[in-house]
């Protein structure tokens, strides 16, 4: 008997063990920049400490696609939120001994990071392996209300009113989060007819660069993929080179106390659950090329007016705004790129398109902190208004009806498999 709306008990554990790690990360995004913001109000600074995070998935995308192919996708899972588990622990465990300082906090930083290259990658290709393909939308759609809701609506408040108490209590949360979700995923069971598929014969075991030069070779020989990929990794360069540096923004632009960041970080949220709860709809309404070009145009004015607020009020509107966006943009994203992809490539395949797309975030962050140095606080926020300018026209005509749900290329049929 089918639960969770029909969906299945395996996505029910991993809707909660994604849920309880949303949850202890939304209380540490508010958390985190306050603590690095306690110890330096150099902007550069505080965008390095969001940088070191993305960077592994630069160091680790050869790697992690070509890992999460070769080994048990739930166990990797299992084991890297167990490992972030730990090393927040010793994070919180810093934070209370009075010992925190930033490059301990960048180290640390790395290696979350590190673990969230393998982890989330192997995570994203179990959503597949779970839910059969025509209820994907519902699924992705539960998983970013879940997201949305937690990490983004609940997490930021309570993580800043939490900070206020104590610096390490928002770690120690985040790191039981972590175990919980490890502890959720063991659990998991994949598909009925992925447990009792008849063994197929070893693969040969190819070296790990030329699987991940596959994936690559795949990903850019698929028109629809190959440019959702590229927008979204200029995309995410223009929205962290201004909310790497948003604590600063909030806290001197805005005039907000600490809860007052939290609480405006919280904004979002409330427009990503309307947009998770009419993503289903919308898709099933318009053409991807439609909700994908709308998403553009929203996008660059979300950075017109974030770089134009003077209040707290304003700036709210357009994160909601912005969330309602977000929350569809992920919906048509994640499932014209699921139902792309073979599943004996997703990994190296989502490997690459997760390199490019936080690569970009990367970049945003290492390029943020000098801008708001160099122009301001709302520098960051103009640079990318005019970036999304011209991503808007340069995509325009490639998000056509021909990005609408590619069909999955049989391994068979790919330039690639003939050349080896």
């Amino acid at each position: 008997m089918k639960r969770d709306g029909g969906l299945g008990r395996p996505f029910g554990l991993l809707w909660s063990a994604a849920a309880v790690s949303a949850l202890g990360d939304g209380i540490v995004a508010a958390a985190a920049p306050l603590l690095v913001t306690s110890l330096t109000r150099d902007p550069v600074l505080v965008g390095l400490s969001v940088f070191v995070q993305q960077l592994p998935w630069l160091l680790l995308a050869p790697v992690s696609g070509v890992l999460v192919d070769r080994v048990d996708r739930r166990r990797l899972t299992v084991a890297m939120n167990a490992a972030r588990s730990v090393l927040t622990a010793v994070l919180a465990a810093a934070v209370f001994a009075g010992a925190a300082s930033l490059p301990l906090i960048y180290a640390i930083g790395l290696l979350l990071g590190s673990c969230a290259a393998l982890g989330d990658n192997a995570s994203s290709a179990l959503v597949p392996a779970v839910v059969p393909s025509e209820q994907l939308p519902r699924a992705n759609s539960r998983m970013f209300g879940a997201y949305s809701v937690l990490n983004k609506l609940c997490g930021p408040p309570l993580g800043a009113a939490l900070f206020g108490v104590a610096a390490g209590l928002p770690l120690t949360i985040d790191a039981a989060s972590f175990a919980g979700a490890a502890a959720l995923l063991s659990a998991l069971r994949l598909l009925p007819s992925e447990q009792t598929a008849p063994p197929k014969a070893e693969p040969v075991r190819l070296p790990m660069r030329r699987q991940f030069t596959e994936g690559a070779r795949w990903l850019w020989g698929q028109p629809a993929v190959r440019t959702l990929t590229l927008a979204l990794c200029l995309m995410n360069v223009t929205l962290i080179a201004g909310f790497s540096v948003m604590v600063l923004y909030a806290r001197e632009h805005l005039g907000l106390s600490e809860l007052g960041y939290g609480l405006l970080m919280a904004v979002g949220a409330v427009g990503g659950l309307l947009g998770a709860a009419v993503a289903p709809a919308l898709q099933a309404r318009f053409s991807s090329s439609v909700l994908l070009r709308t998403g553009l145009v929203l996008e660059t004015l979300t950075h017109v007016g974030l770089a134009l607020a003077g209040s707290a009020w304003v700036a709210g509107a357009v994160l909601a705004v912005f969330g309602v966006h977000g929350a569809v943009w992920m919906g048509v994203d994640r499932t014209l790129v699921q139902r792309a992809v073979p599943d004996e490539l997703r990994g190296r395949v989502m490997s690459v398109f997760m390199a490019l797309a936080v690569g970009g975030s990367a970049l945003g962050a290492l390029i943020g902190g000098p801008l708001a140095r160099s122009f301001g606080l709302t520098g960051p926020f103009w640079f990318s208004a005019v970036v999304m300018a011209g991503l808007t026209v340069f995509a325009w005509r490639p998000f056509s009806r021909a990005i609408d749900d590619p069909a999955p290329v049989p391994p068979a049929q790919q330039p690639l498999a003939a050349a080896n």
